[in-house]
């Protein structure tokens, strides 16, 4: 092997040397580059990353918000129906406790933030069947009170239309019951001596004799009647006749001096009743009443020296 001129092997040397230096800077400069390109790529992910998590936050907040919100919407809303408000409160319960779980969730679970989404949506669902709910009971119920108070009013007037009639029933009851009560007319007391002749002598006097007419009357009842008289000595003592006869009149029990009863037909009817079995007679005024068992037909007098 032939013998190298050595200032050939110091060039060669050198010029080796400066190949390697070369290579060495060349490397260094590719894992420079590449250390910047990792560099740039992570601050991407970590601003990327920054901005998604700034974004779930906003958005955990913004869900955060219409829950809170619904929730202010159930605490003011209200009816007056039991079984309603009983469904609210649960409701209620459900969506403090929903508000509850979102506060202690972590924004970046996407899977529960999702979930409360559609929760969100459910009780919105919820409220807006309340609202109707109400609206329909309370339009129900103001149409009811709306009869109510015309079936009120209707029943008002119908209970003065009905006294108004009753009013004029019992008006021309009366007016029927006055109309219907018979009448007597042309009353006298006569007395009577032993020769069945008239007499105004009290001691000739052996029985009087009570005369009237029963007026004619369409609206009496017809049938039987019967007709009683009391008759009052001048000292205002009661003649008793011995029949112990008596009839009640204004609820009260009056006895009789004498009595008779008749066939009333709606037409004048004359009649007479005796006084008998009256021991004697004083002088003076003697004063009859004619009744009736529903009125005073009329009074007459005599007078007996």
């Amino acid at each position: 092997m032939p013998k190298e001129d050595p200032l050939e092997r110091l060039e060669r040397q050198e010029q080796e040397k400066k190949n390697g230096n070369g290579g060495l800077k060349t490397t260094m400069i590719v894992l420079a580059a590449a250390a910047a390109a990792l560099a740039v790529a992570l601050g991407l992910v970590w601003f990327q990353k920054s901005s998604l998590v700034n974004e779930l936050e906003q958005e955990k907040e913004d869900l955060t918000e219409q829950i809170v919100a619904l929730q202010g919407d159930y605490e003011n809303l209200s009816s007056e129906y039991d079984s309603i408000n009983s469904q609210l409160d649960s409701s209620r319960e459900e969506i403090a406790q929903l508000v509850d779980r979102i506060k202690k969730t972590d924004a970046t679970n996407r899977a529960k933030i999702r979930q409360y989404e559609k929760e969100l949506g459910t009780l919105r669902s919820i409220m807006r069947g309340y609202i109707v709910q109400i609206d329909s009971l309370n339009t129900l119920n103001h149409q009811l009170t709306l009869q109510a108070a015309a079936a009120r009013k209707e029943a008002a007037e119908n209970r003065a239309l009905n006294a108004d009639l009753n009013d004029r029933v019992k008006s021309l009851t009366d007016q029927v019951a006055v109309g219907s009560v018979i009448k007597g007319r042309g009353m006298s007391l006569v007395a009577y001596n032993s020769s069945d002749r008239v007499t105004d002598r009290s001691s000739r006097t052996v029985r009087m004799l009570l005369s009237l007419t029963l007026s004619a009357n369409e609206l009496a009842p017809k049938g039987p009647i019967r007709v009683y008289v009391r008759v009052k000595d001048p000292d205002g003592y009661l003649l008793q006749d011995g029949t112990n006869a008596s009839f009640t009149y204004g609820g009260e029990t009056l006895p009789a001096t004498a009595s008779r009863e008749v066939d009333y037909a709606g037409s004048d009817v004359d009649l007479s009743i005796y006084i008998n079995n009256i021991p004697s007679f004083s002088k003076g005024v003697y004063t009859a009443e004619v009744y009736t068992a529903q009125s005073l037909l009329g009074t007459t007098e005599a007078l007996l020296r």
